[in-house]
């Protein structure tokens, strides 16, 4: 790829850092030079690289960039040391805790012309990334409605962010992307079960900037692990399992009925179900190739701390709706509850 290796970092040594690791250690063109994480590494997941106390030392090994997998309440402190020091970032979803810590985060790397992005791996499952293209490409026609339900047990991982922040985000995020639409409303209700201070179930609906109807069902309180995404427009439904990366396709019956008590019925009717043989790649490494082609200069569609920026609003707009009652506009104004109903 490069004759001289881009010398990558990587701030946190988690459940999710340790993914990193893996990767990073066997990503051609780059070599992981150092970690970062108070603990240490007692097993061994630094992929032996030198495991250093602070985000300085790492710094100071003159890396090209840093990946950023510590707790999401560190993102914005570890994120502005790294912007300060020249260094540019991929952050883990979500970019930061607050929206204001992920817009100072926004000025950061902007103002120095840093390369910077967020871990939002969602956009690289294959079977995601292929309804994107399809729907680019107008095989469903109109789009009117994106159901998404991330489902499963209670992560342990997880102590600073409730369900909305830590998995909702995905759903957000992937909405916007694949549809190309920005949110322009949301409503939701919570429930915390778990005994710990933050939500552990949610329920939204929302609008897109196109008139597209959205809902979410996310929570960690079930013991069906789920990734589920449809989308529903004029020509069917697609349906995306991201779990396993399948994309499938539901069509509207082409067939002409002669049975005229049944034309006059203007719905649809179940046509042809397509299951489509798509490459299936993993998603974090397609994740670091894309996002170390962007720190060469080269084009990648990473998803950009703008991007980041206007999740993390969503995911207060439905922490808002939860707590107050009412659909929130995401313009900064609110609906009367009839509006929300």
């Amino acid at each position: 790829m490069t004759t001289t290796a881009l010398k990558a970092g990587l701030v946190g040594l988690g459940s999710m850092g340790r993914n990193h690791a893996r990767v990073l250690a066997g990503l051609e063109g780059v070599s992981l030079a150092g970690v970062v994480d108070p603990l240490g590494d007692k097993n061994g997941w630094a992929q032996g690289a030198p495991v250093l106390p602070t985000v300085e030392d790492l710094i100071a090994l003159g890396i090209d960039y840093a990946v950023v997998a510590c707790p999401t309440a560190l993102h914005g402190e570890i994120g502005l040391r790294l912007a300060q020091a020249g260094v540019g970032a991929l952050i883990e979803k979500p970019l930061a805790d607050t929206a204001e810590g992920a817009r100072r985060l926004l000025d950061a790397f902007g103002s120095r012309n840093l390369v910077a992005g967020v871990g939002h791996i969602e956009r690289c499952n294959p079977a995601l990334h292929s309804l994107r293209g399809r729907l680019q490409a107008g095989d469903l026609g109109e789009v009117f409605q994106v159901v998404t339900r991330r489902q499963g047990p209670f992560p342990h991982r997880i102590a600073d962010v409730g369900v909305v922040k830590d998995l909702a985000t995905h759903d957000i995020d992937l909405t916007a992307w694949v549809t190309g639409r920005t949110y322009t409303s949301i409503a939701a209700h919570t429930v915390s079960k778990s005994g710990r201070p933050h939500e552990d179930m949610i329920s939204a609906v929302g609008k897109l900037s196109d008139g597209t109807m959205v809902n979410h069902l996310v929570n960690w309180l079930s013991p069906l692990k789920e990734r589920f995404t449809s989308v529903t427009g004029e020509r069917g439904c697609f349906i995306a399992d991201t779990l396993t990366g399948d994309l499938t396709f539901h069509s509207n019956a082409a067939v002409t009925t002669e049975w005229e008590a049944l034309r006059a019925f203007r719905g649809v009717s179940e046509g042809d179900m397509i299951r489509y043989a798509i490459p299936k790649r993993e998603p974090l490494l397609v994740e670091h190739e894309l996002f170390r082609d962007a720190v060469m200069g080269l084009p990648a569609d990473i998803c950009t701390l703008r991007q980041g920026l206007r999740t993390v609003e969503v995911a207060e707009g439905l922490l808002e709706s939860a707590s107050t009652g009412l659909a929130v506009r995401l313009d900064g104004g609110t609906t009367s509850p009839e509006v929300a109903s």
